[in-house]
């Protein structure tokens, strides 16, 4: 195989501001692109926290391949009994093995297979988790011989974590990709034994807020402490991602840039 295929990541979908953007933008950026796979974070899909089997699906109709999750995984109830119904969407591998949902997924055009799977970083998160670099491991070598790339996308807090799982799994999967934090990074680079990597490709949703809430009432649990409902916010709503180039005959990374969408 000499031809290079693209695969887009989007970072977390938050609300329906983020849902809205990319069913309206998605379909031509396939084609502009010239994208092969879509996979993209749902973890905050649903008003901010969580995601439901008919947002699920939502999501995987505006043409994304497949839908990883996060830390808020089961924040909407009754998702833990939808999860295992909906082909195309996994949990983070390191949580429990008692779970439901799948730990993986697999998606294949033009005869490449490309696996996706999400760890959980463990620095200031809450969600029991097992050590992210030792669940990759084991997955990597779980995968072996079924897929023909591998994407990990670490779901994390610290920057640290990220970073050091980046160099961890170099020449060993296809790319490692942060999410969580919601700020785009630039340090989009490809390492020096073929693994793409950028500590986080920001959110899919309204940048005029505070990851993606009112201001409002942020800034005022800032001051007093106080708990407050934080609103999904409106304004500036952006698709942001990380674009990466894939020669097949290597299954390694031959480029990674930010994409950022604008309405």
């Amino acid at each position: 195989m000499s031809f290079v295929l693209k695969l887009l990541f989007i970072g977390d979908i938050v609300g329906r501001p983020g849902r809205d953007i990319l069913a309206e933008k998605l379909p031509r950026l396939r084609t502009e692109h010239g994208l092969d796979f879509v996979i993209a974070n749902g973890e905050n899909a649903a008003a901010g926290a969580g995601i439901t089997g008919a947002l699920a699906k939502s999501i995987l109709g505006c043409g994304v391949d497949a839908i990883t999750l996060g830390d808020h995984v089961w924040d909407q109830r009754g998702w833990e009994n939808e999860i295992g119904q909906i082909e195309h969407v996994c949990r983070p591998a390191n949580l429990p093995k008692s779970n439901p949902g799948w730990d993986h997924l697999i998606i294949e055009k033009r005869g490449f297979r490309v696996a996706v799977f999400t760890v959980l970083g463990r620095t200031f998160m809450g969600l029991k988790a097992d050590c992210p670099f030792l669940c990759a491991d084991r997955m990597i070598g779980q995968l072996k011989g079924q897929a023909d790339a591998i994407i990990v996308e670490i779901h994390a807090e610290a920057t640290s974590e990220k970073i050091a799982l980046g160099w961890h799994l170099d020449g060993r999967v296809t790319a490692v990709l942060g999410t969580h934090t919601h700020v785009p990074t630039a340090d989009a680079c490809v390492l020096p034994k073929g693994t793409a990597f950028m500590c986080d490709v920001g959110m899919t949703g309204p940048y005029a807020g505070v990851l993606g809430r009112e201001v409002a009432p942020v800034v005022a649990k800032f001051l007093d402490g106080m708990p407050r409902r934080f609103d999904v916010a409106t304004e500036d709503v952006r698709i942001s991602g990380a674009v990466i180039a894939i020669s097949p005959s290597m299954a390694r990374a031959e480029k990674i840039e930010l994409l950022t969408v604008r309405r």
